[in-house]
């Protein structure tokens, strides 16, 4: 349940800031196939990569986890 509310989450920031899964996994140095399956709630993503996207979305882990 927890990888698909966290996927959800980075879908509705990225769609928010108005980028394709492409462009945003160019930005935080991922596939694009990878933060696809993030998105999907299939990917049990690791530490590093989730402070990536939180990197990427210019904010802090504690809103990235905002909600969840």
């Amino acid at each position: 349940m927890i990888k698909e509310k966290f996927g959800k989450r980075v879908q509705l920031l990225r769609k928010d800031k108005g980028v394709s899964q492409e462009k945003f996994a160019l930005l935080i140095n991922m596939d694009r196939t990878y933060l696809a399956s993030v998105e999907a709630g299939r990917r049990n993503i690791s530490i590093e990569n989730i402070s990536k996207i939180a990197n990427g979305f210019n904010i802090s882990l504690e809103e990235l986890f905002r909600g969840i």
